[in-house]
């Protein structure tokens, strides 16, 4: 469903339509036959429908959707943390004058946007900590404008718990966050800097912090639910003497007319594949159950049957959201053994039993318990000189060059906890202050990559504790029988428990540690240029990455403490890598690696996430951009010359203007965050206090350069 919590008043000034909401991605949920909303939802002056609180249920039908062009200052296209960061720049850079005209177009909520909409299950988490949520820049960031405290997501939850009123914004802002729903309070009570909130608890601060700077002045904002389909250039409608404002069309019909616009959308999703098309058809034919990729938020989960086989597909960040709605969310409990991350699960009876598998055949490794944070990795040889170094190499090759030194590194993180906390497994390895000889470092530095494997395993005398660098996020068991999986499965099991809760004396933690600490560096190898075009397209997009998601950016410790008393108690079964899932008869079957492994069943979930990848995107305005040829994909030139077609916008590398497809820039169109990911890398990640911020300084970039264009004549003739 589309929401919104804006209560129906008056026009904002400047001939702004009232704040309100329209239908967009997803139809409301209980929505009357024949196109009518919801009880609950109430029909402004404008037609335009806004979720009221339940005390509001009744349906009024005033005036149809107004056609005739609205016109403002700003319409920033996405309504989540990128869009807020955006208005707060834009009141840290206000002056004495007339307020700007913003308008907010969300297809879900504006404030939190797709991701952090506020009315998502509570059993969907953040696999980042609450202390590293901010919308405020600090001196960390490089940028033009002006530092503006105000309250990371921590601060605020110790606000909200301290019963500190939120601070709200005067009527003629015309926004407002609504009241702050009744479950905050239980929720901000458990919140740490260390913990993983809830993503609606996130998209409530979200919203509290926008309708924060509202109450600065310097800008009023109307917000609207609605799906963007075009944006049309200077001309396209107008007359020659008018002003060259861009125009934006909605899917009802609606236009609102700008001197610029910010794309902001975010998490942008892909649209079906051939394959998940005929996954569709073929779930209609049978009368099979289908739950294709896509956000978990917007799936319906009541379609998955309980008690019964249930084949899930993917076993990414997506993967524990939907096994905790399938098994928590159902009334199903986890209670503590012999420590907090030590369960055993009591179901419900009302969940399914989940055959789980991928083409990796592992679920995403663990974050790690550390009551507090993580203690800094510390390279041996991958360090920050030798990264430095390599920085002043153009166009390396990354598996060639780069990947035999992170490897190296990721063996040297193994071995130095192996031999620091379990001695015996390497005998004849004596540390040297808790660091590995001086002589075995060397060995370790002139290995290449497969050597590494011979290395531990000469090192290495217990099997369970040897590290295969060729197969990190793969099982180490190649085809094996069902019994040889089964064990291995155990094997697993013990190591991921491990890991969550001993991890400073877990191999597996100090390697997902080296791993965290590793990617950040590569991608400034990325970004100077030192590995060539056609090797990031083909290597670090192609596997790295991936494999840096798996080792270092997987679920709160407590999701993956639940995913193992499931295990355990056979409610989620583990099928193996090289999953395939085929449509036989009356039924979904998929296989696997294992020898024999063949399982049948009528429904099938994907969980696959989208990579936020432009040339696929299913976003109507970036489709509409791309096909007519304003907008085209982000080329860099390869070894040879020849230019490597990446998968994000091009925009102009300094102030983000969109590129057409002749090569032209719109200075009216900003493009900001995961659609331009590859000009401007590291956008795509929240802001952290004190640390600089990709996407707070991207947003400030924008809105100076919207306040240009605001307070710049208006170009006649």
């Amino acid at each position: 469903m589309s929401i919104d919590h804006t209560t129906p008043g008056g026009a904002a000034s400047g001939g702004l339509a009232p704040a309100g909401a329209a239908p967009g991605g997803l139809p409301p949920a209980g929505a009357a036959p024949g196109g009518l909303p919801p009880a609950g939802t109430v029909l402004t002056a404008a037609g335009l429908p806004t979720i009221e609180p339940p005390e509001a249920v009744g349906t009024r039908l005033t005036a149809p959707v107004p056609l005739d062009p609205v016109e403002a200052d700003l319409v920033i296209v996405g309504g989540g943390p990128r869009a807020v960061s955006v208005v707060e720049r834009l009141t840290a850079r206000s002056t004495t004058g007339e307020p700007v005209r913003v308008v907010v177009v969300d297809a879900v909520e504006v404030g939190a946007g797709a991701t952090w909409r506020t009315d998502q299950s509570p059993q969907l988490l953040n696999n980042t900590y609450s202390a590293h949520t901010t919308i405020y820049p600090d001196d960390s960031t490089p940028m033009t404008g002006p530092v503006t405290p105000g309250p990371d997501l921590v601060a605020w939850a110790r606000e909200v718990l301290a019963g500190t009123p939120p601070v709200t914004a005067g009527p003629d802002v015309g926004w407002h966050a609504g009241p702050r729903p009744g479950w905050v309070a239980e929720e901000v009570a458990a919140i740490e800097p260390w913990s993983f909130p809830t993503r609606r608890l996130q998209g409530v601060y979200f919203r509290e912090q926008l309708e924060a700077v509202l109450a600065r002045g310097g800008v009023e904002l109307t917000g609207v639910v609605a799906t963007v389909v075009g944006l049309e250039p200077a001309d396209a409608g107008q007359g020659a003497a008018a002003p060259p404002l861009r125009t934006v069309r909605l899917a009802d019909g609606r236009t609102f007319r700008a001197r610029a616009v910010v794309l902001a959308q975010g998490m942008i999703q892909a649209r079906r594949t051939p394959a998940t098309a005929e996954r569709v058809a073929a779930a209609r034919r049978h009368g099979l159950v289908y739950l294709e990729p896509g956000m978990p938020a917007e799936r319906d989960w009541d379609l998955v049957p309980g008690g019964e086989d249930v084949i899930v597909a993917g076993l990414g960040a997506n993967f524990f959201d939907v096994v905790a709605v399938l098994t928590a969310g159902r009334g199903g409990r986890f209670v503590a053994r012999d420590h907090h991350l030590d369960l055993a699960y009591e179901p419900s009876g009302r969940e399914p039993h989940l055959l789980v598998g991928s083409r990796r055949g592992l679920p995403y490794r663990s974050k790690s318990f550390y009551g507090g944070f993580p203690p800094r990795y510390t390279p041996r040889l991958a360090t920050r000189e030798w990264f430095g170094a390599a920085a002043t190499v153009p166009d390396q090759d990354f598996t060639r060059d780069v990947w035999p030194q992170l490897a190296r590194e990721l063996v040297v993180a193994h071995l130095t906890t192996l031999a620091r906390h379990h001695r015996a497994t390497v005998p004849s390895v004596s540390p040297d202050d808790g660091e590995l000889p001086a002589e075995l470092l060397a060995r370790i530095a002139q290995a290449v990559v497969p050597g590494l494997n011979d290395l531990v395993r000469e090192l290495v005398v217990e099997p369970d504790r040897r590290l295969d660098v060729l197969r990190l996020d793969r099982p180490d068991v190649e085809e094996p029988t069902g019994a040889q999986w089964r064990a291995w499965t155990r094997r697993w099991s013990a190591a991921e428990l491990e890991s969550i809760s001993s991890p400073l004396t877990s191999p597996r933690a100090e390697v997902s540690r080296a791993m965290a600490a590793l990617r950040g560096q590569v991608a400034g190898l990325v970004r100077a240029g030192a590995v060539d075009a056609a090797s990031v397209a083909r290597d670090v997009r192609g596997w790295f990455d991936a494999l840096g998601l798996a080792l270092a950016s997987g679920p709160p410790p407590e999701r993956t403490a639940q995913l193992l008393a499931l295990v355990r108690a056979g409610v989620v079964e583990l099928v193996g890598e090289g999953l395939t899932v085929s449509v036989e008869g009356d039924a979904f079957v998929a296989r696997s690696a294992v020898r024999g492994s063949v399982h049948r069943a009528r429904a099938l979930v994907e969980t696959r996430m989208s990579k936020g990848h432009t040339d696929v995107t299913d976003d109507p305005l970036l489709r509409s951009l791309l096909d007519s040829g304003r907008a085209r994909l982000h080329a860099v030139p390869g070894p040879d010359g020849r230019p490597v077609t990446t998968r994000s916008l091009d925009v102009t590398p300094e102030e983000f203007w969109l590129v057409d497809a002749a090569g032209r820039p719109d200075p009216q169109v900003i493009v900001i965050g995961i659609p331009a990911g590859d000009v401007q890398p590291g956008s795509a990640i929240g802001a952290t206090p004190g640390l600089p911020s990709p996407l707070l300084a991207g947003a400030d970039r924008a809105a100076a350069q919207v306040l240009a264009l605001v307070r710049e004549p208006a170009t006649v003739g």
